[in-house]
């Protein structure tokens, strides 16, 4: 219970801090006073935090009970349609993402496709600019005895065929 009152009273004080940050800090020893009392409100001995929080901040917070209790449903419901409402979002923005995901995915699988066409494989077996053979393709060709036999006129260079 005392450090839930030093908390309660340590939490009001850094509020008060930031305004009097601004406003007073060229007060001369504000700083040290700021860490004196600090250190009033954790000393066991003056028991700073549960003085302030027993004459002051106790009695305002017990005649504004019901107020805080009903802003702290409030939010719990808001706080869940607000989940809800991202959860939604979310899921929709998932989905949009994978749709665009898969609609790019299948203009890539379109174009592997594309490359291995009737038009492309009939042209295996031609020629380029140079009279080279572009693409040869046989039942022979995956045997390099095969393909060596095959390149008569290619020079032979340390049992490799060179085009």
């Amino acid at each position: 219970v005392r450090w839930m009152m030093y908390w309660i009273v340590f939490a009001l004080y850094s509020v008060v801090e930031t305004i009097t940050d601004l406003t007073v800090a060229w007060f001369p020893l504000y700083y040290e006073l700021k860490i004196a009392f600090v250190i009033w409100l954790l000393s066991p001995y003056t028991r700073g935090a549960s003085l302030i929080y027993r004459k002051c901040l106790h009695p305002l917070l017990s005649s504004k009970e019901r107020e805080i209790d009903e802003y702290i449903v409030q939010a719990k419901e808001r706080s869940y349609e607000t989940m809800v409402n991202f959860g939604k979002q979310g899921l929709s923005i998932a989905a949009t993402a994978a749709v665009s995901a898969a609609v790019k995915g299948q203009g890539a699988i379109t174009e592997k496709l594309r490359s291995l066409s009737m038009h492309d494989l009939s042209q295996i077996g031609q020629q380029d600019d140079r009279g080279d053979q572009l693409y040869q393709y046989s039942s022979q060709s995956a045997n390099p005895a095969a393909r060596r036999s095959q390149n008569t006129d290619s020079k032979d260079v340390g049992g490799w065929a060179q085009p």
